[in-house]
């Protein structure tokens, strides 16, 4: 089956990204969430089918969080445990 969803992006973390289903729009999408999420910034509209890759996730979660809920929200990779330690090292030499 294919799905026709549209993409947004969160103005409060450019990392963080919210897929819903092009017919349902943002109707679907609980009212915390979008607290939470910002003022949605459409970044694309994406045609999910089988064998489709996408960046960070697998288009079957995808396609199966907008079955089941109908949205799937993208959170922001997680940071790398080295990296957080070289900024607080960082910090402490300004």
């Amino acid at each position: 089956m294919k799905y026709l969803c549209d993409i947004y992006r969160s103005p409060k973390d450019g990392d963080m990204y919210l897929y819903v289903l092009k017919s349902d729009g943002l109707s679907r999408v609980p009212e915390a969430l979008t607290a939470r999420f910002g003022q949605p910034k459409h970044v694309m509209t994406l045609l999910l089918r089988e064998g489709r890759k996408l960046a960070r996730v697998d288009v079957e979660k995808v396609k199966a969080a907008l079955d089941s809920q109908g949205f799937y929200l993208q959170l922001p990779p997680p940071k790398d445990d080295y990296m957080t330690d070289i900024n607080k090292h960082n910090s402490k030499l300004m």
